[in-house]
């Protein structure tokens, strides 16, 4: 650059106007030739003319991207082509369909006379896209169940949901297109938004789609209200007298252990337990023959209890010579 503007400054005031206008006449020749060119007829070439496919969007929605345009040969006049190539001011081509959701598609060549009409006085050559293809779907109104996502830690630990989830309400109605509807399997899933729950649960939500289907479905509410109670599983143990069964008089313990019963039980059922005599139940008819041992049996197991663990939950069997 700067050898350039060092070559142009040893030039003299005269040869700088020379230059001037002997580019001034390349610019004019140039822009004659061009705008000559340009007036001819008879250019062939392959451009990309805008479609709009019409349907009634009460009735049915597309679950894609509509095909915008499709590549046809023209040929015609200069200036014609360079606005078509350019796309400037092209109305779009429309292609009515009465019942788009019986078929996905369309030959170019059902709207090739309409398109030849629509795009005069360029010539339509040849139609280059040969199928139009597009996803559009019944619009239909659906009743499906709202359900609580119990795939989170809901509770906290030891807590446990008493009786049913109560939700209001508990079906909703649902419009959008059958392709999408079919992803959701019959239910909406409310998230409470929380986790460790322990105490009752009163509170109305907002009925939320994922981003994917907001924009396809519509929903006839737009909150829920979720209510349960809880109640804590308390952990409790007792030590448990043994109570043999069967035993022939030449066999007996090898020891004498302190049998201890552990449970869950539920924290409303606390007051039930005294009405119960817990026993380490040893049946010798069902001791393990493969190493004299015997296992320990708790009578009763009332249902309101949990978790039952015993320690120890095998004793040995000693028998007399």
């Amino acid at each position: 650059m700067a050898t350039i503007k060092k070559r142009f400054s040893n030039l003299s005031p005269q040869k700088i106007a020379n230059l001037k206008v002997a580019a001034l006449c390349f610019l004019a020749a140039a822009t004659f030739w061009v705008l000559n060119a340009l007036n001819k007829d008879n250019y062939t070439t392959l451009v990309d003319y805008p479609i709009e496919i019409v349907f009634d969007t009460e009735e049915f929605m597309p679950v894609e991207k509509l095909p915008s345009r499709i590549k046809v040969e023209v040929n015609g006049n200069g200036w014609d082509l360079l606005r078509k190539y350019f796309k400037v001011n092209e109305a779009p081509f429309l292609i009515e369909i009465n019942n788009p959701s019986t078929k996905n598609y369309i030959l170019t060549s059902e709207i090739r006379r309409g398109l030849a009409e629509s795009i005069n006085p360029t010539n339509l050559v040849s139609m280059v896209t040969d199928t139009i293809t597009f996803n559009i779907d019944k619009v239909v109104t659906r009743k499906i169940k709202v359900q609580l996502d119990t795939t989170s830690n809901l509770l906290a630990r030891n807590y446990n949901i008493a009786g049913d989830i109560e939700l209001d309400p508990s079906i909703v109605n649902i419009k959008g297109p059958t392709s999408v509807l079919q992803k959701l399997d019959g239910m909406i899933t409310v998230s409470l938004g929380e986790t460790r729950i322990n105490k009752n649960y009163n509170k109305i939500l907002p009925l939320e789609l994922s981003d994917d289907l907001r924009e396809f479905l519509t929903l006839d509410e737009e909150s829920v209200h979720v209510k349960f109670d809880v109640y804590q599983m308390l952990e409790g143990n007792k030590r448990l007298k043994i109570k043999k069964l069967n035993f022939p008089n030449s066999v007996s313990l090898a020891e004498e252990p302190s049998i201890v019963m552990r449970y869950r039980i539920d924290e409303r059922r606390v007051q039930d337990l005294n009405n119960f005599e817990f026993e380490a139940v040893l049946n010798y008819y069902n001791r393990n023959r493969n190493d004299s041992t015997v296992t320990v049996q708790v009578n009763p197991k009332p249902p309101f209890l949990e978790n039952i663990e015993i320690d120890p939950s095998v004793l040995k069997l000693k028998y007399d010579e």
